[in-house]
């Protein structure tokens, strides 16, 4: 999903036309890209084709509802690709029992209808700022956990090389302290020390392809990432009930 919420791009989903018309004009306006769906098989089927940051969902509509809808992007394996999408549901109802479904079911937001289109905005873009800071979290866990594992490698390539070399040091100092210059001592440690030092360099060069992994890894995972002041404020202004945009300059 893109930094910028003006430019993400949103599926709706509704039987009614003149809704779809709606959020198509004022999104489109507002820099949104908006896609289209009439029915909720509609919607699951172009799922591959949109790639949605944010799905607009009713509730109420022929064949399948809003609740199934839900429940099969969350769920089901073949959607398992657009299980993080947030999806802000519609419904007529304004049962307690019926938000409570649709939240444990996976929904970030629930509105009921009639809403005020100002009230929608407000609450598509919080949805999508609250799903760009977890993305921001998850990326920078992420890269934590390359470097442990990195640090790890690190720490078993001491203990498990650093030890052997010595014990080959002690070795050799000890042949060179003897008088008698044995032969086959000389050919055995020189052997072992070989050996060793292949083991070496193949740990070596293991080390630094993994290196090379988590480096390219984690430039991957710095694209798109806010700095540490624009997550630091948008933690802030979430927590304390205000929007940032997360596109500010950097």
């Amino acid at each position: 999903m893109s930094n910028n919420t003006s430019t993400s791009r949103i599926l709706i989903v509704d039987d009614e036309v003149i809704n779809l018309e709606l959020f198509e004009v004022m999104l489109s306006r507002l820099g949104f890209e908006v896609e289209m769906a009439r029915d909720g098989e509609q919607a699951l089927a172009r799922l591959p084709e949109v790639k949605p940051d944010l799905i607009v969902l009713d509730n109420i509509m022929p064949g399948l509802t809003g609740w199934e809808v839900t429940r099969r992007i969350k769920n089901a394996p073949e959607y398992a690709a657009y299980r993080q999408v947030p999806i802000i549901m519609f419904s007529a109802m304004d049962e307690i029992a019926d938000r409570i479904e649709g939240l444990e079911l996976g929904v970030d937001d629930y509105i009921t209808k009639p809403f005020n289109f100002s009230e929608v905005l407000a609450r598509i873009r919080a949805v999508l700022h609250r799903h760009e800071l977890a993305g921001q979290l998850a990326r920078r866990e992420h890269r934590l956990g390359i470097i442990e594992a990195l640090n790890e490698s690190l720490i078993f390539f001491s203990q498990h090389v650093r030890r052997p070399l010595e014990d080959q040091a002690e070795r050799a100092a000890a042949l060179l302290r003897e008088e008698s210059g044995d032969a086959d001592a000389l050919r055995a440690f020189a052997a072992t020390a070989a050996e060793q030092a292949r083991d070496v360099l193949t740990t070596l060069n293991e080390l630094e392809e993994q290196i090379s992994a988590v480096r390219g890894e984690g430039d991957r995972l710095k694209e798109g990432d806010l700095s540490l002041e624009q997550l630091q404020a948008l933690i802030h202004d979430r927590l304390s009930g205000h929007e940032v945009a997360p596109d500010a300059d950097r």
